[in-house]
């Protein structure tokens, strides 16, 4: 059996004037809206549709199907996660274990403030998490990483420093995703994510050791200056 097609994620027309411009606005408000009372598996045009006010017809205009609508939900998402990470990371008035808890601290808070969105989207990633768009959109992150890992860890190998800035993505995500899923008040958060930054910068590089058992090489630490 051949496999099934990929849904169209892509917009079908981009809003050229302020009017078309808010009706997507109006329609994304509104998926969101959906998305967070409903989840995932109840979501659908024609309830999007009926949220925002709109005729479904409208709607189509825009976006072909639910699929699309997710997806710019996520690209929008992304890009915000992009924009954050690389002015934090691009900072070199600061240090970079400074910026290093930084990226902990708001990267714990956005995921507490979007964790019902965000949730929606992960259960809709398989949509569109292979797109192009997708693809392009970690690699600016990956990239944007890279960058801040080469300033920190001047002497370390390409390699090694891949290593250490792919635990600290994958440990971001996965504490935020896990502290997201119970409701926090702002103190609770603003301390849990002082403690994240503070295991990265002492565990991955700020003053302990990041090599495995058995390699002799030097400790590895953040640059200071």
């Amino acid at each position: 059996m051949p496999p099934a097609p990929t849904p169209r994620i892509s917009l079908r027309k981009r809003p050229q004037q302020s009017r078309s411009e808010g009706l997507v606005a109006a329609i994304l408000e509104a998926a969101v809206q959906v998305l967070t009372t409903e989840g995932a598996q109840r979501f659908t045009t024609a309830r999007v549709a009926e949220r925002a006010g709109v005729a479904v017809g409208s709607l189509y205009q825009y976006f072909p199907n639910k699929a699309a609508i997710l997806f710019r939900l996520q690209s929008d998402e992304w890009q915000r996660t992009g924009r954050q990470m690389h002015a934090i990371l691009s900072d070199t008035s600061r240090t970079p274990a400074d910026r290093l808890r930084d990226l902990a601290a708001t990267f714990l808070r956005s995921e507490c403030e979007e964790a019902a969105i965000r949730r929606a989207l992960d259960d809709a990633a398989p949509l569109y998490r292979d797109a192009p768009e997708a693809r392009a959109a970690r690699a600016w992150i990956h990239d944007t990483l890279a960058a801040f890992m080469h300033e920190a860890l001047p002497d370390a190998d390409d390699a090694r420093r891949a290593l250490i800035g792919e635990l600290i993505l994958r440990t971001l995500k996965s504490v935020g995703q896990d502290y997201s899923e119970t409701p926090r008040s702002d103190a609770e958060i603003a301390a849990f994510g002082a403690a994240l930054g503070e295991m990265l910068v002492g565990g991955l590089g700020g003053g302990g050791t990041t090599q495995p058992t058995g390699d002799t090489r030097p400790p590895l630490r953040l640059k200071s200056t």
